[in-house]
Protein backbone atom coordinates (compact mmCIF):
# COMPACT_ATOMS: atom_id res chain seq x y z
CA UNK A 1 0.00 0.00 0.00
CA UNK A 2 1.62 3.30 -0.97
CA UNK A 3 1.68 6.56 1.42
CA UNK A 4 -1.39 8.20 -0.45
CA UNK A 5 -3.41 4.90 -0.35
CA UNK A 6 -2.44 4.62 3.41
CA UNK A 7 -3.59 8.53 3.67
CA UNK A 8 -6.89 7.58 2.68
CA UNK A 9 -7.41 4.56 4.08
CA UNK A 10 -6.54 5.85 7.89
CA UNK A 11 -8.86 8.61 7.09
CA UNK A 12 -12.07 6.08 5.84
CA UNK A 13 -15.21 5.94 8.20
CA UNK A 14 -15.89 2.36 6.82
CA UNK A 15 -13.30 -0.05 8.15
CA UNK A 16 -13.87 -1.77 4.61
CA UNK A 17 -12.06 0.82 2.94
CA UNK A 18 -9.89 1.63 5.79
CA UNK A 19 -8.18 -1.11 8.20
CA UNK A 20 -9.53 -3.95 6.17
CA UNK A 21 -9.29 -2.80 2.49
CA UNK A 22 -7.02 -5.28 2.11
CA UNK A 23 -9.27 -7.77 2.15
CA UNK A 24 -12.42 -6.69 0.34
CA UNK A 25 -10.12 -5.20 -3.14
CA UNK A 26 -11.82 -6.17 -6.16
CA UNK A 27 -14.92 -4.87 -4.51
CA UNK A 28 -14.60 -1.79 -5.13
CA UNK A 29 -14.45 -1.96 -8.98
CA UNK A 30 -18.07 -3.99 -8.51
CA UNK A 31 -19.83 -1.97 -6.08
CA UNK A 32 -18.40 1.37 -5.76
CA UNK A 33 -20.60 4.21 -7.35
CA UNK A 34 -17.85 4.12 -10.10
CA UNK A 35 -19.16 0.59 -10.13
CA UNK A 36 -22.48 1.30 -10.50
CA UNK A 37 -22.21 4.16 -12.75
CA UNK A 38 -20.27 2.10 -15.51
CA UNK A 39 -22.60 -0.80 -15.11
CA UNK A 40 -25.08 1.30 -16.00
CA UNK A 41 -24.08 2.57 -18.49
CA UNK A 42 -23.14 -1.09 -20.02
CA UNK A 43 -26.59 -2.00 -19.54
CA UNK A 44 -27.89 1.51 -21.51
CA UNK A 45 -25.48 0.27 -24.61
CA UNK A 46 -26.26 -3.41 -24.64
CA UNK A 47 -30.09 -2.20 -25.45
CA UNK A 48 -29.38 0.33 -27.33
CA UNK A 49 -27.15 -2.05 -29.63
CA UNK A 50 -30.45 -4.78 -29.28
CA UNK A 51 -33.13 -2.42 -29.78
CA UNK A 52 -31.49 -1.22 -33.16
CA UNK A 53 -30.65 -4.59 -34.20
CA UNK A 54 -33.72 -6.34 -33.04
CA UNK A 55 -36.55 -3.93 -32.94
CA UNK A 56 -36.01 -0.98 -34.72
CA UNK A 57 -33.60 -2.60 -37.48
CA UNK A 58 -31.43 0.58 -38.33
CA UNK A 59 -28.34 -0.92 -39.67
CA UNK A 60 -25.12 0.11 -37.53
CA UNK A 61 -21.93 -1.42 -39.39
CA UNK A 62 -18.78 -2.94 -37.84
CA UNK A 63 -17.19 0.19 -37.12
CA UNK A 64 -19.89 2.16 -35.84
CA UNK A 65 -20.84 -0.75 -33.17
CA UNK A 66 -16.73 -0.67 -32.15
CA UNK A 67 -17.83 3.07 -31.54
CA UNK A 68 -20.53 2.46 -29.38
CA UNK A 69 -18.44 0.01 -27.79
CA UNK A 70 -15.62 2.41 -27.06
CA UNK A 71 -18.04 4.38 -24.54
CA UNK A 72 -17.42 2.04 -22.20
CA UNK A 73 -14.03 0.98 -22.96
CA UNK A 74 -13.30 4.35 -22.61
CA UNK A 75 -15.13 5.01 -19.15
CA UNK A 76 -12.81 5.75 -16.36
CA UNK A 77 -12.71 7.74 -13.21
CA UNK A 78 -12.52 10.91 -15.34
CA UNK A 79 -15.81 9.60 -17.22
CA UNK A 80 -17.89 8.64 -13.85
CA UNK A 81 -16.75 12.47 -12.65
CA UNK A 82 -18.51 14.01 -15.42
CA UNK A 83 -21.92 11.74 -14.72
CA UNK A 84 -21.79 13.17 -11.58
CA UNK A 85 -21.01 16.39 -12.65
CA UNK A 86 -24.77 16.04 -14.76
CA UNK A 87 -26.75 14.31 -11.93
CA UNK A 88 -25.94 18.04 -10.22
CA UNK A 89 -28.40 19.70 -13.13
CA UNK A 90 -30.74 16.12 -13.46
CA UNK A 91 -30.90 15.08 -9.48
CA UNK A 92 -31.34 11.89 -11.29
CA UNK A 93 -28.65 9.43 -11.50
CA UNK A 94 -29.98 7.11 -14.54
CA UNK A 95 -31.05 10.00 -16.27
CA UNK A 96 -27.16 11.69 -16.20
CA UNK A 97 -25.54 8.36 -17.31
CA UNK A 98 -28.16 8.49 -20.24
CA UNK A 99 -26.95 12.21 -21.15
CA UNK A 100 -23.56 11.17 -20.99
CA UNK A 101 -24.29 8.59 -23.13
CA UNK A 102 -26.07 10.30 -25.97
CA UNK A 103 -23.09 13.17 -25.77
CA UNK A 104 -20.75 10.46 -26.17
CA UNK A 105 -22.75 9.25 -29.17
CA UNK A 106 -22.53 12.98 -30.57
CA UNK A 107 -18.81 12.85 -29.90
CA UNK A 108 -18.48 9.26 -31.77
CA UNK A 109 -20.48 10.97 -34.92
CA UNK A 110 -23.33 9.07 -34.32
CA UNK A 111 -26.10 11.52 -33.49
CA UNK A 112 -28.66 10.17 -35.23
CA UNK A 113 -29.27 7.05 -32.64
CA UNK A 114 -28.89 9.13 -29.62
CA UNK A 115 -32.76 9.29 -28.97
CA UNK A 116 -32.58 5.38 -28.68
CA UNK A 117 -30.90 5.32 -25.68
CA UNK A 118 -32.89 4.76 -22.16
CA UNK A 119 -35.57 4.21 -25.02
CA UNK A 120 -38.96 2.34 -23.54
CA UNK A 121 -37.05 2.25 -19.60
CA UNK A 122 -37.52 3.64 -16.46
CA UNK A 123 -34.42 4.06 -14.52
CA UNK A 124 -35.05 0.28 -12.49
CA UNK A 125 -35.09 -1.25 -15.49
CA UNK A 126 -31.19 0.07 -15.87
CA UNK A 127 -31.07 -0.14 -12.41
CA UNK A 128 -32.23 -3.53 -11.63
CA UNK A 129 -29.81 -5.47 -14.64
CA UNK A 130 -26.74 -2.69 -13.49
CA UNK A 131 -27.45 -4.51 -9.73
CA UNK A 132 -27.91 -7.61 -11.15
CA UNK A 133 -24.62 -7.98 -12.88
CA UNK A 134 -22.71 -6.76 -9.79
CA UNK A 135 -24.05 -9.31 -7.94
CA UNK A 136 -23.31 -11.66 -10.20
CA UNK A 137 -19.83 -9.98 -9.89
CA UNK A 138 -19.89 -10.40 -6.26
CA UNK A 139 -21.04 -13.62 -5.95
CA UNK A 140 -18.59 -15.37 -8.15
CA UNK A 141 -16.20 -13.27 -5.92
CA UNK A 142 -17.11 -14.81 -2.78
CA UNK A 143 -17.72 -18.16 -4.23
CA UNK A 144 -13.52 -18.13 -4.84
CA UNK A 145 -13.06 -17.47 -1.25
CA UNK A 146 -15.45 -19.83 0.18
CA UNK A 147 -13.79 -22.47 -2.09
CA UNK A 148 -10.29 -21.84 -0.58
CA UNK A 149 -11.77 -22.07 3.16
CA UNK A 150 -13.66 -25.08 2.19
CA UNK A 151 -10.59 -26.78 0.31
CA UNK A 152 -8.57 -25.74 3.88
CA UNK A 153 -11.06 -27.66 6.29
CA UNK A 154 -11.08 -30.87 3.50
CA UNK A 155 -7.05 -30.53 3.94
CA UNK A 156 -7.30 -30.55 7.51
CA UNK A 157 -10.02 -33.23 7.56
CA UNK A 158 -7.95 -35.85 5.77
CA UNK A 159 -4.95 -35.24 7.69
CA UNK A 160 -6.41 -35.59 11.07
CA UNK A 161 -9.21 -38.00 10.01
CA UNK A 162 -8.00 -41.29 12.36
CA UNK A 163 -7.05 -38.95 15.37
CA UNK A 164 -9.63 -39.38 18.21
CA UNK A 165 -11.09 -36.60 19.85
CA UNK A 166 -13.37 -36.18 22.60
CA UNK A 167 -16.80 -35.05 21.67
CA UNK A 168 -18.68 -32.36 23.64
CA UNK A 169 -22.30 -32.24 24.14
CA UNK A 170 -23.76 -29.22 26.14
CA UNK A 171 -20.05 -28.55 27.23
CA UNK A 172 -19.79 -31.71 28.59
CA UNK A 173 -18.07 -35.05 27.60
CA UNK A 174 -19.85 -36.94 25.22
CA UNK A 175 -19.01 -40.21 23.11
CA UNK A 176 -15.29 -40.01 20.87
CA UNK A 177 -14.88 -38.95 16.98
CA UNK A 178 -11.85 -38.03 15.37
CA UNK A 179 -10.89 -34.36 14.53
CA UNK A 180 -11.08 -34.96 11.02
CA UNK A 181 -14.58 -35.89 11.21
CA UNK A 182 -15.51 -33.30 12.86
CA UNK A 183 -13.80 -31.15 10.03
CA UNK A 184 -15.52 -32.68 7.30
CA UNK A 185 -18.61 -31.47 9.24
CA UNK A 186 -17.58 -28.05 8.42
CA UNK A 187 -16.77 -28.57 5.14
CA UNK A 188 -19.95 -30.77 4.04
CA UNK A 189 -22.07 -27.85 4.98
CA UNK A 190 -19.74 -25.31 3.01
CA UNK A 191 -20.15 -27.55 0.28
CA UNK A 192 -24.06 -27.47 0.44
CA UNK A 193 -24.06 -24.04 0.40
CA UNK A 194 -21.77 -23.37 -1.87
CA UNK A 195 -23.91 -25.94 -4.53
CA UNK A 196 -26.31 -23.77 -3.58
CA UNK A 197 -24.98 -20.30 -3.95
CA UNK A 198 -23.83 -21.20 -7.19
CA UNK A 199 -27.31 -22.77 -8.68
CA UNK A 200 -30.08 -20.16 -7.79
CA UNK A 201 -30.16 -17.80 -10.72
CA UNK A 202 -29.87 -14.10 -11.14
CA UNK A 203 -33.30 -12.62 -12.00
CA UNK A 204 -33.86 -9.16 -13.94
CA UNK A 205 -36.56 -7.70 -15.20
CA UNK A 206 -36.72 -5.52 -18.39
CA UNK A 207 -40.65 -4.31 -18.75
CA UNK A 208 -40.85 -0.63 -18.37
CA UNK A 209 -42.66 1.87 -16.22
CA UNK A 210 -45.47 -0.80 -14.48
CA UNK A 211 -43.97 -3.75 -15.65
CA UNK A 212 -46.33 -4.04 -18.95
CA UNK A 213 -44.24 -2.27 -21.50
CA UNK A 214 -46.81 0.19 -22.46
CA UNK A 215 -44.68 2.30 -23.95
CA UNK A 216 -43.07 -0.45 -25.88
CA UNK A 217 -46.10 -2.28 -27.11
CA UNK A 218 -47.82 1.18 -28.02
CA UNK A 219 -44.84 2.17 -30.23
CA UNK A 220 -43.90 -1.30 -31.48
CA UNK A 221 -47.30 -3.23 -31.33
CA UNK A 222 -45.79 -5.81 -33.71
CA UNK A 223 -43.37 -6.81 -31.60
CA UNK A 224 -43.53 -9.10 -28.97
CA UNK A 225 -42.27 -7.86 -26.35
CA UNK A 226 -42.50 -10.44 -23.74
CA UNK A 227 -39.91 -12.49 -25.88
CA UNK A 228 -37.63 -9.78 -26.95
CA UNK A 229 -36.61 -8.15 -23.32
CA UNK A 230 -36.33 -12.03 -22.34
CA UNK A 231 -34.06 -12.64 -25.15
CA UNK A 232 -32.16 -9.28 -24.96
CA UNK A 233 -31.68 -10.53 -20.54
CA UNK A 234 -30.37 -13.77 -21.66
CA UNK A 235 -28.21 -13.37 -24.63
CA UNK A 236 -26.78 -10.00 -23.96
CA UNK A 237 -26.71 -9.67 -20.46
CA UNK A 238 -26.68 -13.62 -18.96
CA UNK A 239 -29.52 -12.98 -16.34
CA UNK A 240 -32.59 -14.76 -15.85
CA UNK A 241 -35.75 -12.92 -17.02
CA UNK A 242 -39.02 -12.33 -14.30
CA UNK A 243 -41.52 -11.08 -16.11
CA UNK A 244 -43.92 -10.58 -13.68
CA UNK A 245 -43.03 -7.15 -11.39
CA UNK A 246 -44.23 -3.75 -10.51
CA UNK A 247 -42.36 -0.70 -11.94
CA UNK A 248 -39.28 -2.70 -9.55
CA UNK A 249 -37.60 -5.92 -9.64
CA UNK A 250 -38.96 -8.18 -6.51
CA UNK A 251 -35.95 -9.20 -5.86
CA UNK A 252 -37.04 -12.73 -4.74
CA UNK A 253 -33.87 -13.61 -6.43
CA UNK A 254 -31.66 -11.48 -4.61
CA UNK A 255 -33.61 -12.69 -0.59
CA UNK A 256 -32.40 -16.09 -1.62
CA UNK A 257 -28.77 -15.37 -2.04
CA UNK A 258 -28.92 -13.27 0.46
CA UNK A 259 -30.70 -15.72 2.96
CA UNK A 260 -28.11 -18.96 1.39
CA UNK A 261 -25.00 -16.34 2.36
CA UNK A 262 -26.69 -15.91 5.65
CA UNK A 263 -26.39 -19.80 5.92
CA UNK A 264 -23.28 -19.85 4.99
CA UNK A 265 -21.92 -16.94 7.41
CA UNK A 266 -23.59 -18.99 10.42
CA UNK A 267 -21.70 -22.26 9.22
CA UNK A 268 -18.69 -20.25 9.36
CA UNK A 269 -19.12 -18.64 12.60
CA UNK A 270 -20.00 -21.78 13.96
CA UNK A 271 -16.60 -22.92 12.83
CA UNK A 272 -14.93 -19.68 14.29
CA UNK A 273 -16.88 -20.85 17.54
CA UNK A 274 -15.54 -24.50 17.50
CA UNK A 275 -12.39 -23.78 17.32
CA UNK A 276 -11.99 -21.05 19.54
CA UNK A 277 -12.69 -23.17 22.18
CA UNK A 278 -10.54 -26.12 20.84
CA UNK A 279 -7.74 -23.60 21.09
CA UNK A 280 -8.85 -22.93 24.23
CA UNK A 281 -8.62 -26.67 25.84
CA UNK A 282 -5.39 -26.43 24.20
CA UNK A 283 -6.45 -29.07 21.37
CA UNK A 284 -5.04 -26.98 18.65
CA UNK A 285 -1.61 -24.98 18.94
CA UNK A 286 -2.02 -21.91 17.06
CA UNK A 287 1.72 -20.95 15.18
CA UNK A 288 3.79 -18.27 16.36
CA UNK A 289 5.26 -15.35 14.66
CA UNK A 290 8.03 -14.13 16.24
CA UNK A 291 6.91 -10.14 15.79
CA UNK A 292 3.61 -10.57 16.97
CA UNK A 293 1.87 -9.60 20.56
CA UNK A 294 -0.64 -11.55 22.20
CA UNK A 295 -1.40 -8.76 24.67
CA UNK A 296 -0.48 -5.44 25.95
CA UNK A 297 0.51 -7.04 29.17
CA UNK A 298 0.41 -10.20 29.69
CA UNK A 299 3.58 -11.77 26.85
CA UNK A 300 2.76 -15.04 27.43
CA UNK A 301 -1.05 -14.92 25.49
CA UNK A 302 -1.48 -16.32 21.88
CA UNK A 303 -4.77 -15.25 21.02
CA UNK A 304 -7.16 -17.00 18.53
CA UNK A 305 -7.80 -13.37 17.41
CA UNK A 306 -8.35 -14.74 13.35
CA UNK A 307 -11.37 -16.90 14.43
CA UNK A 308 -13.09 -13.83 16.30
CA UNK A 309 -12.62 -11.60 13.92
CA UNK A 310 -14.46 -13.78 11.72
CA UNK A 311 -17.09 -14.34 14.23
CA UNK A 312 -18.02 -10.30 14.35
CA UNK A 313 -17.53 -9.58 10.81
CA UNK A 314 -19.54 -12.77 9.88
CA UNK A 315 -22.19 -11.09 12.28
CA UNK A 316 -22.69 -7.85 10.67
CA UNK A 317 -23.12 -9.90 7.71
CA UNK A 318 -25.90 -11.60 8.99
CA UNK A 319 -27.84 -8.70 10.14
CA UNK A 320 -27.53 -6.32 6.91
CA UNK A 321 -28.19 -9.52 5.35
CA UNK A 322 -30.81 -10.43 6.69
CA UNK A 323 -32.47 -7.24 6.65
CA UNK A 324 -31.99 -6.76 2.79
CA UNK A 325 -33.32 -10.30 2.21
CA UNK A 326 -36.74 -8.41 3.22
CA UNK A 327 -36.43 -5.14 2.91
CA UNK A 328 -35.88 -5.75 -0.81
CA UNK A 329 -38.70 -7.75 -1.58
CA UNK A 330 -40.94 -4.89 -0.76
CA UNK A 331 -42.23 -1.86 -2.23
CA UNK A 332 -45.26 0.32 -1.61
CA UNK A 333 -48.11 -0.19 -4.63
CA UNK A 334 -46.02 -0.26 -7.98
CA UNK A 335 -42.59 1.37 -6.55
CA UNK A 336 -41.18 3.21 -3.53
CA UNK A 337 -37.35 4.62 -3.65
CA UNK A 338 -36.27 3.41 0.26
CA UNK A 339 -34.69 0.09 -1.91
CA UNK A 340 -32.37 2.34 -3.71
CA UNK A 341 -30.23 3.33 -0.48
CA UNK A 342 -30.50 -0.21 0.74
CA UNK A 343 -29.23 -1.56 -2.45
CA UNK A 344 -26.19 0.88 -2.47
CA UNK A 345 -25.17 -1.15 0.74
CA UNK A 346 -24.59 -4.35 -1.15
CA UNK A 347 -21.23 -3.67 -1.35
CA UNK A 348 -20.92 -3.97 2.21
CA UNK A 349 -22.39 -7.02 2.72
CA UNK A 350 -19.57 -9.14 0.28
CA UNK A 351 -17.07 -6.80 2.30
CA UNK A 352 -17.97 -7.88 5.50
CA UNK A 353 -18.30 -11.54 4.10
CA UNK A 354 -15.13 -11.79 2.55
CA UNK A 355 -13.34 -10.15 5.85
CA UNK A 356 -14.92 -13.32 7.91
CA UNK A 357 -13.48 -15.92 5.04
CA UNK A 358 -10.10 -14.84 5.15
CA UNK A 359 -9.99 -14.06 8.81
CA UNK A 360 -11.16 -17.72 9.19
CA UNK A 361 -8.85 -18.89 6.30
CA UNK A 362 -5.93 -16.82 8.31
CA UNK A 363 -7.11 -18.93 11.23
CA UNK A 364 -7.17 -22.40 9.81
CA UNK A 365 -3.32 -21.91 8.16
CA UNK A 366 -2.18 -21.11 11.85
CA UNK A 367 -3.57 -24.17 13.51
CA UNK A 368 -1.88 -27.66 14.17
CA UNK A 369 -3.36 -30.10 16.63
CA UNK A 370 -1.95 -31.13 19.97
CA UNK A 371 -2.48 -34.64 19.67
CA UNK A 372 -0.49 -35.21 23.31
CA UNK A 373 -3.18 -33.08 24.63
CA UNK A 374 -6.48 -34.46 22.81
CA UNK A 375 -5.53 -38.70 23.15
CA UNK A 376 -4.82 -37.36 27.48
CA UNK A 377 -8.21 -35.75 27.33
CA UNK A 378 -9.46 -39.55 26.09
CA UNK A 379 -7.78 -41.09 28.74
CA UNK A 380 -8.98 -39.47 31.54
CA UNK A 381 -12.46 -39.58 30.95
CA UNK A 382 -12.96 -43.59 30.60
CA UNK A 383 -16.36 -42.88 31.34
CA UNK A 384 -16.82 -42.26 27.58
CA UNK A 385 -16.73 -46.06 27.57
CA UNK A 386 -20.47 -45.93 28.93
CA UNK A 387 -22.17 -45.83 26.01
CA UNK A 388 -20.98 -49.29 23.93
CA UNK A 389 -21.10 -50.73 27.34
CA UNK A 390 -24.92 -50.01 27.96
CA UNK A 391 -25.74 -50.70 24.84
CA UNK A 392 -24.16 -53.86 25.03
CA UNK A 393 -25.92 -54.79 28.20
CA UNK A 394 -29.04 -54.04 26.00
CA UNK A 395 -27.85 -56.51 23.29
CA UNK A 396 -27.30 -59.47 25.88
CA UNK A 397 -30.48 -58.92 27.73
CA UNK A 398 -29.53 -57.28 30.97
CA UNK A 399 -32.00 -55.81 33.04
CA UNK A 400 -31.74 -52.02 33.55
CA UNK A 401 -28.95 -51.49 31.56
CA UNK A 402 -28.98 -47.72 30.96
CA UNK A 403 -29.61 -47.23 35.00
CA UNK A 404 -27.31 -49.48 36.29
CA UNK A 405 -24.64 -47.73 34.60
CA UNK A 406 -26.35 -43.93 35.21
CA UNK A 407 -25.89 -44.84 38.92
CA UNK A 408 -21.90 -46.09 38.15
CA UNK A 409 -21.02 -42.77 36.06
CA UNK A 410 -23.34 -40.04 36.16
CA UNK A 411 -21.60 -36.93 37.69
CA UNK A 412 -18.61 -38.74 38.79
CA UNK A 413 -15.21 -39.66 37.26
CA UNK A 414 -14.60 -43.33 37.40
CA UNK A 415 -11.36 -45.36 36.54
CA UNK A 416 -10.62 -47.69 33.71
CA UNK A 417 -9.89 -50.61 36.57
CA UNK A 418 -14.03 -49.64 37.81
CA UNK A 419 -15.38 -50.66 34.25
CA UNK A 420 -13.88 -53.39 34.32
CA UNK A 421 -14.59 -54.84 37.43
CA UNK A 422 -18.24 -53.61 36.51
CA UNK A 423 -17.92 -55.87 33.28
CA UNK A 424 -16.96 -58.59 35.23
CA UNK A 425 -20.16 -58.61 37.63
CA UNK A 426 -22.29 -59.09 34.66
CA UNK A 427 -23.66 -62.20 34.35
CA UNK A 428 -25.66 -61.39 31.09
CA UNK A 429 -22.63 -60.48 28.88
CA UNK A 430 -21.05 -63.29 26.75
CA UNK A 431 -17.58 -64.07 27.25
CA UNK A 432 -16.53 -62.90 23.77
CA UNK A 433 -18.26 -59.49 24.70
CA UNK A 434 -17.17 -59.37 28.02
CA UNK A 435 -13.50 -59.64 26.26
CA UNK A 436 -14.46 -57.41 23.49
CA UNK A 437 -15.70 -54.40 26.21
CA UNK A 438 -12.52 -55.05 28.71
CA UNK A 439 -9.84 -54.21 25.97
CA UNK A 440 -11.78 -51.30 24.42
CA UNK A 441 -9.88 -48.31 24.69
CA UNK A 442 -11.91 -44.54 24.56
CA UNK A 443 -9.63 -43.86 21.62
CA UNK A 444 -11.14 -47.05 19.95
CA UNK A 445 -14.41 -45.89 20.03
CA UNK A 446 -14.74 -43.58 17.54
CA UNK A 447 -17.66 -45.68 15.47
CA UNK A 448 -17.47 -44.98 11.51
CA UNK A 449 -16.07 -41.66 11.79
CA UNK A 450 -12.76 -42.37 9.50
CA UNK A 451 -14.85 -44.31 7.43
CA UNK A 452 -17.35 -41.03 6.77
CA UNK A 453 -14.26 -39.12 5.99
CA UNK A 454 -12.88 -41.26 3.40
CA UNK A 455 -16.59 -41.71 2.03
CA UNK A 456 -16.91 -37.94 2.00
CA UNK A 457 -13.83 -37.51 -0.35
CA UNK A 458 -15.30 -40.57 -2.31
CA UNK A 459 -18.36 -38.84 -2.91
CA UNK A 460 -16.60 -35.75 -4.26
Amino acid sequence: MDHETQETAIKSISVLDGRYQRHTSGLEKIFSEYGLIRHRIFVELEWLKFLLREVVRISIDKEQADRIDGILKGFDLKGALSVKSIEKQTNHDVKAAEYYIKEKLIDAGLEQIREWVHFACTSDDINNTAYALMVKSGRDLLLENLGRVKEKIESLGWKYKDVAMMARTHGQPATPTTVGKEFINFAWRLRHEINTLENLPVQAKMNGASGNYNAHHFVFPETDWIEVSARFLRSSLGLSPVLYTTQVNPNNYLSAILHCMVRTAAVITDLDRDMWGYISLGYFKQKLKESEVGSSTMPHKVNPIDFENSEGNAGLAISMMEHMAVKLMVSRYQRDLSDSTVLRNLGTVFGYMLIALKSTLKGLDRIEADKQVIKKDLETNPELLAEPLQSAMRACGESEPYEKLKTLTRGRKITREELICFVEGLESISEDMGKRLKNLEVAGYTGLAETLVERYFKDL
